[in-house]
């Protein structure tokens, strides 16, 4: 079999050394080039120093890039809607993990961002980029776009819920904690060490983007309203939602463990975590560090029908690197755990 050429655009920052450091082990894929202008000429182990005696391979300029089989996009939100017509002449397949191509609508993207779409006729074209739910549509798609941290994981914890018209749609909290990497690896005053270490920050209290997503990837008929909140926490990766909803039933725990089974129980990255005891009897972001996997779990208010919701991810991983090659493996009829089969670390 011939491998799949791919080349990855914007590959300095941590997402994009995320996909090297997996590419390079993938049985059917080939790195043909990897762009970053402030690294050009420069080996890949300068910026991502785990790579060092793994490849040779060295920065080239988004100039020099060749024609290949597919490309992944790693560049800074905003600045993929600029350069994609050209880039696509490049490529016949594309996974973008920006927030360029996520919203369907330029109204919502205006809203959220701020800003107007640049690229509104490219937006139809782009298959929102988790598995779990648009599996079908990615085994023919050209154009995926994947899906942002925070909101896979509120969306995966949320989705067999609110798709089986179990909870109140109008009331949804979400409560993210994350750590630094979320940021980039851009510095800032917010990153500098004596500011960011040990810190519980409040960054997004409202407002944050990805709100639209969800509200987006859970539309059956019924509008939502969905409260996010984020939170910084002194921690490198890792997402933790703590999702707060309101059943319309008085069900029980194992009758809510039965939807979950139904909806995820085939699913390779999906992980329902709830033990009666120990350490980990709900999901812990440190032990899905380079993992593919989302761990969710659940406990129901014994005082009320509210069910509290725990989803966890790598945000790395799950968040971005880690789902974007499990669509490049479902895109080409690969197995889906192909070059993702890493387990975690216990105890780190």
């Amino acid at each position: 079999m011939d491998k799949v050429k791919v080349t990855i655009v914007g590959a300095s920052g941590y997402t994009g050394g995320e996909l090297i450091r997996l590419l390079l082990f993938h049985p059917y894929a080939e790195i043909k080039q990897v762009t970053s202008e402030s690294w050009v000429g420069k080996f890949v182990y300068k910026a991502h120093p785990n790579l060092r005696k793994n490849t040779e391979l060295k920065f080239s300029s988004i100039n020099e890039l060749e024609k290949c089989d597919l490309l992944f996009l790693c560049l800074p939100h905003g600045s993929g809607m600029k350069k994609i017509n050209e880039l696509k002449k490049l490529a016949p397949k594309i996974i973008d993990l920006s927030a360029d191509f996520r919203l369907n609508d330029p109204a919502l993207y205006q809203k959220w961002y701020k800003s107007e779409h640049t690229n509104v006729e490219l937006m139809k074209d782009f298959i929102y980029g988790i598995p779990e739910l648009h599996r079908e549509e990615m085994k023919t798609a050209n154009f995926i776009s994947s899906a942002g941290c925070n909101a896979t994981a509120s969306i995966l914890g949320l989705y067999p819920l609110v798709k089986n018209n179990l909870i109140d749609p109008k009331n949804i909290t979400i409560e993210v904690k994350v750590g630094s990497s979320e940021g980039g690896n851009k510095s800032s005053d917010a990153s500098h060490h004596p500011e960011r270490s040990g810190a519980v920050r409040s960054y997004q209290p409202t407002g944050h983007r990805h709100t639209a997503e969800i509200l987006q990837e859970l539309n059956f008929g019924e509008e939502l309203n969905v409260n996010l909140s984020a939170t910084s926490i002194d921690m490198i990766r890792g997402v933790l939602a703590t999702i707060h909803v309101f059943l319309n039933d008085n069900l029980e725990e194992k009758d809510i463990w039965k939807v979950y089974r139904k909806e995820y129980g085939n699913e390779p990255f999906i992980r329902i975590v709830k033990e009666r005891e120990g350490n980990y009897r709900y999901p812990e972001p440190k032990l899905l560090i380079a993992t593919n996997y989302c761990d969710i779990g659940f406990k129901k208010d014994e005082f009320s029908n509210r069910l509290v919701v725990i989803s966890s991810i790598d945000n790395l991983m799950k968040g971005a690197a880690g789902q974007a090659l499990q669509a490049f493996n479902i895109m080409h009829g690969f197995e889906e755990r192909t070059g993702l089969e890493f387990p975690g670390l216990h105890p780190i």
